[in-house]
């Protein structure tokens, strides 16, 4: 098949700093790569927004970028998705407008609400309407900070989307909400698999019943290429567009987990993510288990997260000799070190925590003969005690795991991985896929237009090579001891800030 004829599949993955644009052809082999940095907006402490016209231009110089260059031709793209960042707020008014700037999920304005309805025992109420979590990033939260503090906004919104369904309303005109995504907005009811107006009235938001857009799941079309977003992306008029996933959701897929396996993904990027896949919605009497809309029939996604991960180091890279890190020297000073040769503690709480609302990070134990290599090591330790908090918790969950799926950015840091074998004693396996959220919607694509009839089918013709790293068992016991020495240590932090 020459390149004249051959189908290739868009997959943007939008997080929260970068987006990305992957073009793929049919067997999932990346064909091109366009990265554009997305601007946030800080106006305030705990306030984290981006400008949705800038936005809107930030995809579409992405598309552009990708297409240019891959050298296909546009009309060789047989269908786009969209994998993004979950949870937050992106608001349009009556005519269809953006009525604010859209709030990510890291943003924390509404701590103070969130805080009031934990008093009010309504994270017990919802737990088992929803199969969800209370927390400042999820939309009811900003939705009631919005009434409570821009009663004119409220009173204007229109529809109610997360971040991928602007970016699909803006390619294509339509306005409907993915279903992955908003099954863990705490607006939908996880047995009736729908909307339910008593969650709104317990939230105190009743008024934006009328703005909950129509669900559509990751393979259904949503649209197509409207004239005006083909002239400023570069696609064709007509280009089918997908429904999409969360971003999670998206990871899971890409690595190959399924229901009944042995084995959890761990994400590590801008979240401290650990997820599983299950066809039961189970009740555990000492944990929460977070259960969201799987990409596939029948199943559920089961996942901790928390923004404790990789975007902790990344923060660091002006104290650490530079603008950009540079990763290659970090990790020939880390590999030069012993295991554990650092006893500085760092809690990788700089975005939020997964100990408390309103925890800040820290490091402790800082002495004169600290040097770079040992603040590399201690900041890499403390984002795998944060995983491993998750992983620990999701232990109970899935008790049968044996191996853990790793993907992020990490995962090329072959020190850092090693690391996470030993601290949690579990064999990894890291697939070879550079990018998961982009290949993720773009399998989405490739089911959507009948390329395959399932992700299963799509993934498997994919044929991703697997790396694996076996953990060292004489070490585990250290950093068990050190992993326990870290949770004391948080919890004299909670005790300092009074957090329960």
């Amino acid at each position: 098949m020459g390149q004249s004829t051959m189908r290739y599949f868009l997959g943007i993955d939008s997080g929260g700093t970068v987006l990305k644009a992957g073009l793929f052809d049919c067997h999932g082999r990346q064909i091109a790569l366009y990265r554009e940095n997305t601007q946030v907006i800080r106006e305030q402490q705990g306030w984290i927004e981006r400008d949705l016209t800038l936005y809107w231009q930030e995809a579409c110089r992405a598309i552009q970028g990708v297409i240019k260059q891959s050298g296909i031709r546009p009309a060789q793209i047989c269908g786009l998705s969209i994998s993004a960042q979950g949870k937050g707020l992106y608001l349009l008014d009556k005519h269809g407008q953006a009525l604010r700037h859209g709030i990510l999920s890291s943003d924390s304005r509404s701590i103070e609400i969130v805080r009031q309805w934990q008093q009010d025992g309504i994270p017990q109420t919802i737990y088992p309407l929803t199969r969800q979590t209370l927390w400042t990033g999820h939309p009811v939260s900003i939705l009631r900070w919005v009434k409570e503090y821009e009663p004119d906004i409220y009173a204007q919104i229109g529809a109610v989307l997360m971040s991928h369904d602007y970016l699909r309303y803006r390619l294509t005109g339509e306005i409907r909400a993915e279903v992955t995504n908003m099954s863990e907005s705490n607006l939908y009811h996880a047995d009736k698999q729908q909307y339910d107006p008593a969650l709104l009235s317990i939230f105190g938001i009743e008024e934006v019943w009328p703005a909950l857009p129509e669900l559509i799941y990751p393979a259904e079309c949503s649209g197509t290429i409207n004239e005006d977003a083909a002239q400023a992306t570069g696609l064709m008029v007509g280009t089918p567009v997908y429904g999409g996933l969360f971003d999670v959701v998206s990871t899971a897929i890409c690595s190959g987990i399924d229901a009944g396996q042995p084995m959890l993904n761990a994400v590590m990027g801008t979240w401290s993510v650990t997820s599983g896949i299950t066809t039961d919605l189970e009740d555990h009497p000492d944990e929460q288990f977070v259960y969201g809309h799987y990409a596939m029939p029948g199943a559920y996604i089961v996942h901790e997260a928390s923004p404790t991960s990789a975007s902790n180091y990344e923060w660091f890279a002006p104290y650490l000799g530079g603008e950009k890190i540079d990763h290659q020297e970090n990790e020939r000073l880390v590999s030069a070190l012993a295991p554990l040769a650092s006893d500085v503690l760092f809690v990788p709480f700089l975005y939020g925590s997964n100990a408390g609302l309103g925890l800040k990070g820290s490091l402790y134990g800082l002495q004169a003969y600290h040097s770079k290599a040992h603040l590399i090591q201690a900041i890499w330790l403390g984002i795998l005690f944060c995983h491993h908090v998750h992983l620990q918790k999701m232990l109970h969950r899935f008790p049968e795991t044996r191996v853990l799926r790793v993907t992020g950015g990490t995962t090329q840091s072959p020190t850092w991985m090693q690391m996470l074998a030993d601290l949690t004693g579990l064999i990894l396996e890291i697939p070879a896929v550079e990018e998961t959220g982009a290949l993720g919607a773009a399998l989405v694509s490739m089911v959507g237009s009948g390329t395959y009839p399932d992700l299963a089918t799509a993934l498997a013709a994919s044929d991703i090579p697997i790396e694996t790293v076996h953990p060292n068992p004489d070490l585990y016991d250290s950093y068990q001891s050190q992993y326990k020495r870290y949770l004391r240590y948080v919890e004299t932090l909670k005790n300092f800030e009074e957090i329960v």
